[in-house]
């Protein structure tokens, strides 16, 4: 796209206050949309295999662009067409070693799938590859909690537990520090105080 386009774009939705989501496939395109001004990228740009070096986490950094890594994607893209061993594509390690380097120089992770597109939605392998990837227990749970709270700039009233702030909870079956797959296993999730899933209940449907 071309960059004056981007531009016109971001600054429209700046001035209304709205934040600006890229979706990017290639390491060129992921750099056309920063320079254009977008705030979020949706996903690492792993379709050229060319990894992310420190001076693409400094230039994301810079300009204060987070990433949704949606590694899951790429799996699920290449199981769509039947590649064998998806697991062992260069488009999936790309795509691993990508937010592998931004989480380690720092980089803002936020969570997110691309579920309405995939019609998978267990985020189970996500967590996986993030792991994978080198992320702790502390920059998964910050990019489930904490960082999107406070890049949408809901931080005074959720991303914590903390008396005065929404009652925004996740229990899990499993303990995440002993396996990151186990972020996925939620037994209850409540908002506002009141349980909005219950799995042993969806279970029983």
């Amino acid at each position: 796209m071309p960059i004056d386009i981007i531009k016109a774009a971001t600054t429209t939705a700046h001035q209304y206050h709205k934040p600006v989501f890229a979706h990017p496939t290639s390491d060129t395109g992921m750099r056309v949309a920063v320079a254009g001004g977008a705030d979020i990228l949706a996903h690492v740009s792993p379709d050229g295999y060319v990894g992310w070096k420190q001076a693409d986490v400094d230039m994301l950094r810079q300009h204060h662009v987070a990433v949704i890594p949606t590694l899951k994607l790429y799996k699920w893209e290449l199981e769509r067409e039947k590649v064998p061993n998806p697991e062992e594509h260069k488009l999936v390690k790309t795509a691993i070693e990508q937010i592998g380097v931004f989480a380690k120089g720092g980089g803002e992770i936020l969570f997110g799938t691309d579920v309405g597109y995939i019609s998978d939605f267990s985020t189970e392998d996500e967590f996986r590859f993030l792991g994978a990837a080198g992320l702790t227990f502390d920059q998964i749970l910050t990019s489930l909690t904490t960082a999107p709270a406070k890049r949408f700039g809901m931080a005074e009233q959720s991303g914590r537990i903390a008396k005065g702030l929404d009652a925004d909870l996740v229990l899990l079956k499993a303990d995440p520090h002993a396996d990151v797959r186990n972020f996925a296993a939620i037994a209850y999730t409540i908002r506002k105080g009141k349980v909005i899933y219950d799995a042993q209940a969806s279970d029983k449907k």
